[in-house]
């Protein structure tokens, strides 16, 4: 009997309403039986629990999702570049694929408009980490037989 790989999925809370879509959508592919989610109050906390995931050795794959918005002050570029180094860095560093569905609008606004843009937007993106997240698992299996 073979036992169903686990994923974690880590989703900051900041624009909670719209970076929870990313799991929905991460759903659609992986059966959220085989996930578990992890919140964390902001992006740039997803590296840090990222890798005590990953190095747990429980799961195949780690996706995290963040909405990092332009605030009015020059900061949002350096999170999102922090964010994005770090997951990169925990995957290099552990072997364990992490996936980023962290995006940075440059000209988003609190609207409805823009808010409902951009959840259906991080759906697709959870749907793309997943296929991703199984991607990548099945070439390094490849690569290791």
């Amino acid at each position: 009997m073979t036992i169903a790989p686990r994923y974690a999925f880590i989703k900051a809370n900041w624009h909670a309403d719209i970076v929870d879509r990313a799991y929905e959508g991460f759903c659609e592919t992986i059966p959220a039986s085989q996930v578990d989610v992890f919140d964390v109050p902001g992006a740039f906390e997803m590296p840090l629990v990222a890798k005590d995931l990953a190095e747990s050795g429980q799961y195949a794959a780690i996706a995290c999702a963040a909405f990092v918005v332009d605030g009015g002050i020059y900061r949002h570029d350096f999170v999102a570049s922090a964010v994005v180094d770090g997951l990169m860095r925990v995957g290099l560093d552990t072997g364990v694929p992490v996936l980023s569905v962290s995006l940075t609008p440059h000209q988003y606004q609190e609207t409805e408009h823009h808010d409902a843009i951009y959840r259906s937007h991080f759906v697709e993106k959870g749907r793309e980490a997943a296929r991703a997240a199984l991607m990548i698992g099945k070439t390094r299996k490849a690569l290791a037989a």
